[in-house]
Parts: structure tokens; sequence; C-alpha cells
């Protein structure tokens, strides 16, 4: 089993940055995605962005899309999500996710599709 623990998380203000981390650790060999997913007060946990293994298929949600940027260190088994131009809407539990079954032609962004998670940290964006 991975066992996968955010940092990063706080409270920022509109327009601001911040950047999350996520260290694997324990089964991390054989990893093919890592993910993050966030979570809002009241709503379901959403696909917010995907890397594979060599960082040369990945993916956003539109409403992150040209403002969030994922990338990974193997050598660190680290991913990363750099957060710029947040909005009040971005608000959320940001989980980390992972899965070594990803396809490399059909990326994973659903929940069901990773089988180890990170307990979340929370970002906070003020208007």
């Amino acid at each position: 089993q991975v066992q996968l623990v955010e940092s990063g998380g706080g409270l920022v203000q509109a327009g601001g940055s911040l950047r999350l981390s996520c260290a694997a650790s324990g089964r991390a060999f054989g990893i093919s995605h890592m993910a993050w997913f966030r979570q809002a007060p009241g709503k379901e946990r959403e696909f917010v962005a995907t890397i594979n293994w060599r960082s040369d298929t990945i993916y956003y949600a539109d409403s992150v899309k040209g403002r969030f940027t994922i990338s990974r260190d193997n050598a660190k088994n680290m991913v990363y999500l750099q957060m710029n131009s947040l909005k009040p809407e971005d608000s959320a539990v940001y989980y980390c996710a992972a899965t070594r079954s990803g396809s490399y032609y059909r990326p994973p962004k659903k929940e069901d599709e990773y089988d180890s998670w990170g307990q979340g940290t929370q970002v906070t964006v003020s208007s």
C-alpha cells in the first residue's frame, strides 16, 4: 500500500498562489499516475489534474486549466500542484491520489480509478 501525505494548503487572497506537495511512501514503486482532486463543502469530490510516471501525459479540469500546474519528481516520490490566480471557488480540501493501473492512452480522471489517497489539505481563497 502507498501512503500519501499532502502539505502546503492555507489561506490566500484571490489572485494569489499556493503550491501543494504530496509525498508518497511505502510501496511507491510502480505508480503509474498521480493526481489531485478537491472537495468543497456540500459538493462531491472532483478531479483537478493528473500526471503519468514519465510526466508526458498531463490532464487538467477545465476549471483550472491555464492556472494550475501539476508536476512530479519520481526520485523523491513527490507530486506538486502549483496554483496561480486563485479564485474563491478554488476553496476546497485538496487530495492527492495514486494508482498503479492507469492507462497511458486513457489517463484516469475518476475517483474509483485511484486506490491510494492522502488525508487532504485545506485551501481557502478569500475574496
